[in-house]
């Protein structure tokens, strides 16, 4: 029994260490620079997976140490630690608006709604880094770029977990 459990473990350590990786280098790969010095990336799709796919303490680690990092490799070393926390929490809340919703509403509507919940967290959390490093004024700018790369995350993330499943990765 005790090594079945450390199997599972490790099993889902490696998955939220591998789904950081995909974050990390799919956040790379697209960067369109912000007007406030940040970029606009397709890395929430993978976000939103790690939120629907792992428990909330792996699927936190796995979004914010792997956004995160895209932002230290890529020179965005301010933006780091406030990615990690505001990247996490959108998975956490991903997977809890999934689980609350998706036995009443589908799978489909679940995602939809749980992932527009943590992309509006994560506008209203640049948001605020932003306004707290450059004036509330200015980080006004970049709300319509976040909410496009909020939507294109929420798109590619429903198809990334569609593939997922017919490949039973779930």
């Amino acid at each position: 029994m005790k090594n079945r459990a450390q199997q599972n473990i490790t099993q889902r350590i490696v998955i939220a260490a591998l789904l950081a990786a995909v974050t990390c280098v799919v956040t790379m790969i697209v960067k369109i620079p912000s007007p406030l010095k940040g970029y606009l990336n397709l890395g929430d799709c993978v976000v939103l997976a790690a939120g629907w796919m792992l428990s909330p303490m792996y699927g936190f680690l796995a979004a914010g140490f792997g956004s995160a990092l895209a932002d230290l490799f890529a020179g965005y070393v301010a933006y780091a630690p406030a990615t990690f926390v505001i990247k996490g929490v959108m998975a956490l809340v991903a997977f809890y608006g999934y689980k609350l919703t998706h036995r009443k509403l589908g799978d489909l509507p679940a995602r939809i709604m749980s992932g527009t919940v943590a992309e509006i967290v994560m506008i209203l959390g640049y948001f605020m880094f932003e306004g707290i490093l450059y004036g509330f004024g200015p980080s006004v700018v970049n709300i319509p770029a976040n909410a496009v790369q909020g939507l294109a995350g929420l798109i590619l993330g429903i198809i990334l977990m569609n593939m997922f499943e017919k490949i039973i990765i779930k």
